[in-house]
């Protein structure tokens, strides 16, 4: 019998209809604590017992569905939701560190994740080492004998740089090195790190996981050899939780993912080729381009590619990238992405992350292209640029 594809996963694993009086949607468990029936039972609780819930800082029934429900998509063997995608990112980040450790990171990583890298851990004598990371053995060459974790995301914030995960897991491994990967940009529909040997997936779940723009969540997904203490310690003992009902708007997210992140790639695919050929555009950072610079890899490792895109303006500076967001009327100002709206914001390409600088030098803009008609959100970009 063949396994469940990534639709059937979305709309049936791990729910079973008989244990909630036959009810097709699971259930809300909107409670903090569970009763036991005496006091045996209640002496049995805990990680031996999964079966016997007791608090839900610890374990909550509608939490565990959605739990199951993203360790399948990612191919893992487990996952632990947390109250936000940086919750889910530092407590990854933790796992795999002790004070004085080193890290090995993609110099292009989310912000906070960088800060909290580079800022937080230092007061514990962590160090980090960043790279460009497109070519592997910038991790081979950075590693130091107390190397102990390289920390990916591919594509990277805002330039959109791959990593060749293949070649960095195997890296890691002959070295004893644990890889971590933030994969919100591209969602366990379009790429599953773990296929490549990467050990620890994390998502930022407000996004794409949970696709409305309605919940703030993180997820991290691997094998039980790191879940298992992760869920207890990171988990359940820091005590970064996902409430119950945001666990169960984001099962109802899951319903649509698939069907989402097609549009999503369609929309921006379309703008991304629109916008490459305006006379107003240095440069589109899309690896779903065909003349995006690591296509290739891009190919390999993914089976396509969402709705976030960056564009480099040729000329104007910040005051021109100011004016075109503020021109566009389909397009919110607003931080995040992943949801079914369209989003922009300016950014500098020069100062990205302490990236290297991005062909043109200037000031652009992230787009996040959403669910709307295309043709409107083309014609918005076009009247916003002239």
């Amino acid at each position: 019998m063949r396994e469940p594809g990534f639709e059937t996963i979305c709309e049936h694993a791990a729910e079973e209809p008989a244990r909630f009086l036959g009810a097709v949607a699971p259930p809300l468990f909107q409670n903090s604590l569970f009763a036991s029936p005496d006091a045996e039972t209640f002496a049995r609780r805990g990680a031996a017992h999964p079966e016997v819930y007791d608090y839900t800082r610890v374990a909550n029934p509608t939490t565990d569905i959605l739990e199951a429900k993203l360790a399948l998509l990612e191919k893992t063997e487990a996952a632990r939701c947390f109250g936000s995608g940086m919750a889910a990112v530092t407590a990854a980040i933790l796992h795999c560190v002790r004070a004085g450790d080193h890290v090995v990171a993609v110099n292009t990583i989310y912000g906070p994740t960088r800060h909290f890298l580079t800022s937080y851990l230092s007061q514990f004598n962590v160090e980090v080492t960043f790279v460009r990371g497109t070519d592997a053995q910038e991790f081979a060459d950075a590693c130091r004998p107390n190397t102990k974790l390289f920390y990916l995301e591919s594509p990277s914030t805002f330039v959109f740089h791959l990593q060749d995960l293949a070649a960095v897991s195997a890296i890691a491994r002959e070295r004893n090195v644990v890889t971590a990967i933030d994969n919100s940009w591209a969602s366990p529909y379009f790429q599953n790190p773990v296929e490549f040997g990467i050990d620890l997936v994390i998502h930022s779940a407000t996004k794409y996981l949970g696709g409305h723009s309605d919940i703030v969540a993180g997820v991290v997904c691997g094998p039980k050899a790191h879940m298992t203490e992760l869920a207890s310690l990171e988990g359940a003992l820091l005590g970064g939780i996902l409430d119950p009902f945001a666990a169960w708007l984001m099962l109802r997210g899951l319903r649509t993912l698939p069907v989402r992140m097609d549009r999503h790639q369609a929309n921006a695919l379309r703008i991304a080729e629109f916008l490459q050929g305006h006379r107003k555009i240095a440069a589109v950072h899309y690896p779903g381009l065909d003349s995006h610079p690591q296509r290739d890899l891009a190919r390999r490792q993914m089976r396509g590619s969402s709705g976030l895109l960056s564009i480099e303006l040729k000329e104007g500076g910040q005051a021109a990238a100011y004016a075109f967001i503020n021109r566009l009327r389909y397009f919110h100002i607003a931080c995040s992405w992943g949801g079914y709206e369209s989003l922009a914001i300016a950014i500098p390409f020069p100062a990205v992350k302490n990236g290297e600088p991005a062909v043109g030098g200037g000031w652009g803009a992230r787009l996040h292209i959403g669910l709307e008609t295309v043709e409107d959100l083309m014609e918005d970009l076009e009247q916003a640029l002239e």
